[in-house]
């Protein structure tokens, strides 16, 4: 039934795998047959403390109850207490403007830099330098943003120009120019396939860049929330970015963005907005996440799963070395690079069929990015399912 009307009713941007769930306790999804599916996925990075958590589901029945949205003509309590929240985790003196999704925080840090290029400096400066392999949404601002020539197709175009993609770090030296404004990157390309920059390289970045005064935007869309295993991965490379965008699991489900920055009177009013940008629902759930991340991590409880989750990686690549040629990753945002695409294409089938399910990424990547709340006993039936897999395709 939802297979027919998704394909009649539905515009088809997606290719779509035809099962309907219908319930999610944690990292474990039951389809309309009630058969079960360790999620090693959490909805692309999204479900952070695991489907069905009571908690946020009581914060948002608690919240939709009384005020589901007003609009940012107001002042929004729980918008506020987000953005302290943020502050004070992030541990740096910064200011939040919320949105939507990650797409949304990425063209709010790119006008941030396009705005801080026009007023900052005596002749305007509007460039940003991106890597190849990054990805930072699907609006026309952010697939030019992306480094992916793939992503860049005439069908939309044109594109706004003023964009530059490096191969690697060290080539972002060379790049600069008397009209660039800044850089933005991911810590931990996901899209691209799970790889992560070496930290040293970063920190020497970020000095050079604060030097020249040319703004340093990271992209932790994906990254932040906890999935490396620290609030933000800006937090354990140990540097202070001149914007951060978040979104995915920042709201366990409930869709926001968020565009944080050390310049925080660069917006005036009238400069950027949105309708629904932090408003008291997705605000509320936001809340109720990063609590609850925060007391788990504090307990030592994620570092242990991370630490668990690793351990199996690395037995499962020793069972196949000659399908897992590389493990990737930090934290609970994880891969393997696989031997070609077309066995790839096939594990991740064959995990589907098998009850696990899994991610593709660029580079011929098999990404991980269970819920960081994941059991033990789910990780182990995650690694048996696999396992299954790979020995099916082998």
């Amino acid at each position: 039934m939802v297979e027919q009307l998704d394909k009649q009713y539905v515009l088809h941007t997606y290719a779509r795998n035809y099962v309907n769930f219908k319930k999610g306790i944690n990292a474990t999804l039951f389809d309309e047959k009630d058969k079960d599916y360790i999620d090693f996925t959490s909805g692309i990075g999204v479900v952070s403390v695991g489907h069905g958590n009571k908690e946020v589901a009581d914060a948002i029945y608690k919240q939709v109850s009384n005020i589901t949205h007003i609009s940012n003509l107001y002042a929004i309590e729980p918008q506020a207490k987000l953005a302290e929240k943020i502050a004070q985790l992030s541990e740096m003196d910064v200011a939040t403007f919320f949105s939507n999704s990650g797409a949304e925080a990425n063209e709010g840090a790119i006008k941030i830099a396009r705005k801080y290029g026009e007023t900052k400096f005596n002749k305007k400066r509007y460039k940003v330098i991106t890597l190849e392999h990054s990805f930072h949404g699907r609006t026309i601002t952010t697939v030019k943003a992306t480094g992916q020539s793939s992503m860049h197709s005439p069908n939309f175009s044109p594109y706004p120009d003023g964009f530059k993609y490096d191969a690697r770090i060290d080539d972002i030296y060379n790049s600069i120019d008397d009209e660039t404004v800044a850089v933005m990157i991911e810590l931990v390309q996901g899209e691209g396939g799970v790889q992560p920059f070496e930290k040293k390289d970063i920190q020497e970045l970020a000095k050079f860049l604060k030097e020249a005064g040319i703004l340093l935007i990271i992209d932790e869309v994906q990254t932040g929330a906890y999935r490396t295993g620290e609030f933000l991965a800006s937090n354990l490379y140990e540097i202070e970015p001149d914007v951060i965008t978040m979104a995915k699991g920042l709201g366990g489900g409930v869709p926001i963005g968020a565009v944080i920055t050390k310049h925080k009177d660069i917006f005036q009013p009238g400069d950027h907005g949105s309708t629904f940008g932090g408003n008291y629902l997705s605000c509320a759930a936001a809340n109720k996440v990063l609590e609850l991340l925060d007391s788990y991590k504090n307990s030592g409880e994620l570092d242990e799963i991370i630490i668990y989750f690793d351990k199996k990686l690395n037995e499962i690549q020793n069972k196949f070395p000659e399908i897992l040629t590389q493990k990737v990753g930090i934290g609970l945002m994880k891969g393997f690079r696989i031997k070609d695409n077309e066995t790839l294409t096939a594990l991740i089938s064959k995990c589907f069929e098998e009850g696990v399910l899994v991610l593709k990424a660029g580079r011929n990547t098999l990404r991980l990015l269970p819920p960081l709340t994941i059991s033990k006993k789910e990780i182990e039936e995650g690694f048996k399912r696999l396992e299954n897999a790979l020995t099916k395709i082998k």
